[in-house]
């Protein structure tokens, strides 16, 4: 059976099994819907540079996705796409700010170029994409939290995934990873389940793909303790 094109929980459950498992710690459905139509956005930007036979197209994309956030923030018609429609409500629902939206697009404009990051480049692109992912998604779990902490668990967990084909970034993920295990001790309980996923970032980073029921008992356990 093929998949609902408008089923984002399915989407995300087969393009990003790591953030869904953790987002199946959100009890509030409405929140979860909210999340996971964020990382369903990151994945459709993600995934533009990636499909694209050349860097016209990649472009073409990437500015058809900043359209849709022109209509959503400017309160017109949003193009019948079933992740522009469900990010358009959470955008409504969370008061989700244009600027990191936008920022989580323009940052892959640099995946175009073939070339590869170096540490600088690898870092502000983990920040910006894996980075602002969560702290929006913490935003939308706790409004009234500072959501500032869970931009480094989110940008780790997104630099390890670059790590297996670019080991030359090895030590500023290491670095990353223990500032990230600092910064989660101030998020609250309620946004944790918006960087969970950096638990697997170890494990990502040594090119292992994180499964079976260990897997799920350590996410399970560092959600209890609030620790990655």
């Amino acid at each position: 059976m093929s998949e609902d094109p408008t089923d984002l929980d399915a989407l995300v459950r087969r393009v990003d099994p790591d953030r869904w498992a953790s987002s199946r710690f959100i009890a509030d459905a409405d929140k979860r819907a909210d999340v996971l139509a964020l990382y369903a956005f990151d994945h459709e930007v993600a995934r533009a540079p990636r499909v694209a036979s050349n860097p016209i197209l990649g472009e073409i994309r990437l500015t058809w996705w900043g359209e849709v956030l022109d209509e959503v923030f400017e309160g017109r018609e949003v193009r019948r796409h079933p992740t522009a429609q469900a990010l358009a409500l959470a955008v409504r629902r969370r008061e989700l700010p244009r600027a990191a939206l936008q920022a989580m697009i323009d940052t892959r404009y640099r995946e175009l170029d073939p070339a590869a990051m170096d540490e600088t480049e690898a870092l502000d692109w983990a920040r910006e994409t894996g980075g602002v992912a969560a702290e929006l998604a913490a935003r939308i779990l706790d409004p009234d939290a500072h959501t500032g902490p869970a931009g480094t668990p989110g940008a780790a967990w997104a630099l390890a995934r670059r790590v297996p084909d670019q080991p030359h970034l090895r030590p500023v993920f290491d670095r990353l990873l223990t500032e990230a295990r600092r910064s989660v001790r101030s998020l609250g309980v309620a946004a944790f389940p918006a960087v969970a996923h950096a638990t697997f970032a170890a494990e990502r980073a040594a090119g292992h793909t994180p499964s079976g029921l260990r897997s799920r008992l350590r996410l399970t356990l560092a959600v209890a303790r609030g620790r990655l």
